[in-house]
């Protein structure tokens, strides 16, 4: 079955609390990384559902402060699928104070569905719909292709759309 990636679509939204700022009053990195995970996971499940784990955290933009008392929203989809693995792109807003919402940080984590017993399971591939799906999309397996011949799992000649890039 091929799916589309907004029935994986995932939104949260919380307010910033005093316990989850540092020094100066801004949201901790850490926390803003778990809650993108708990998103990015419930989107991955949605896909596949399965179970899903956490492999990597392949991206993270810190591009904007998120300061105290903040509205945030967080934009969980898959934007593409392998064989097991997710890989789920994450879309970070803030609320500014006329209500208009900010794209404050961005991130893209892979995830692995697996059976009960922890063995990694085939899912259903997805079909992108608009043209920032696609672009995504496109861009998921230059990313993983990058991935695994840093991981030194794939020798550089065979990552093909990734050398495309360069000739």
């Amino acid at each position: 079955m091929i799916k589309s990636p907004k029935t994986s679509l995932t939104i949260m939204t919380n307010s910033v609390l005093p316990g989850e700022t540092n020094i100066l009053n801004n949201l901790f990195g850490g926390e803003l990384l778990a809650r993108m995970d708990r998103a990015a996971s419930i989107s991955a499940s949605r896909h596949s559902q399965q179970i899903v784990v956490t492999s990597s955290v392949n991206h993270v933009s810190f591009d904007q402060a998120i300061t105290l008392g903040s509205t945030v929203t967080i934009q969980a989809k898959v934007s593409r699928v392998f064989n097991s693995s997710m890989e789920v792109y994450i879309d970070v807003w803030v609320d500014n104070p006329d209500g208009e919402k900010i794209k404050a940080n961005e991130a893209i984590y892979t995830f692995v569905a697996v059976d009960i017993n922890g063995k990694p399971i085939s899912v259903d591939k997805i079909k992108p719909e608009s043209e920032e799906e696609q672009k995504r999309y496109d861009g998921a397996l230059r990313r993983r292709q990058l991935s695994l011949v840093l991981a030194g799992k794939m020798k550089a000649k065979d990552a093909t759309e990734l050398m495309a890039l360069f000739s």
